[in-house]
């Protein structure tokens, strides 16, 4: 039975880091921009918070929503993340064009809502299988709170090395990333 348990346990740990990774991908471009260390604390924060809310909305939705929307879901997100990453890339080159990524406000919302988008995919699919949900919680809030926090302290890192590239790399990351969700 104890092995049942931290089978569970595990497979899900894997789950939570796996769904956790989107954030830290999506956070190395993001920690290119000129952001404070308080802020990114904030920012990991909130990534986590959609990480429980979402799964969460999925599991109890998850018997009353069909398969169907998982997919549709997983594709808006992508597609944010394409059109997100592209701006970033065209600005770049074109110093007039405002940031479309803010970390504060509305900014930060559509930001949480594309990286744990998929969590709510994960989440319908849980919900069918009488999983435990408190643990389910924990574990994604966790892992993609930790991964954002590490993927924007590397991007911060990364942009001092690269300087004013990094918008460029960034955008790159964010666009790459939108078209491997969409595709892959």
């Amino acid at each position: 039975m104890a092995g049942i348990q931290i089978g569970e346990v595990v497979s899900l740990l894997f789950m939570a880091i796996a769904l956790g990774m989107d954030a830290f991908s999506v956070s190395l471009g993001i920690g290119m921009q000129k952001i404070r260390l308080k802020r990114i604390a904030f920012i990991g924060i909130v990534i986590g918070i959609f990480h429980v809310i979402m799964p969460f909305i999925g599991i109890v939705l998850g018997q009353a929503i069909s398969s169907s929307i998982g997919s549709l879901t997983t594709l808006l997100g992508g597609l944010l993340l394409v059109g997100i990453g592209s701006q970033m890339v065209f600005s770049a080159f074109n110093h007039e064009v405002p940031q479309v990524i803010k970390t504060t406000g509305i900014g930060l919302l559509f930001f949480a809502i594309s990286v744990s988008i998929d969590s709510f995919s994960v989440g319908l699919g849980l919900g069918l299988s009488g999983v435990k949900i408190a643990l389910v919680l924990i574990l994604f809030g966790a892992a993609s709170t930790i991964l954002t926090w590490l993927g924007m302290i590397i991007g911060r890192k990364v942009r001092g090395l690269l300087g004013v590239y990094s918008e460029i790399l960034g955008g790159s990351i964010l666009f790459a990333f939108g078209l491997y969700i969409i595709f892959g």
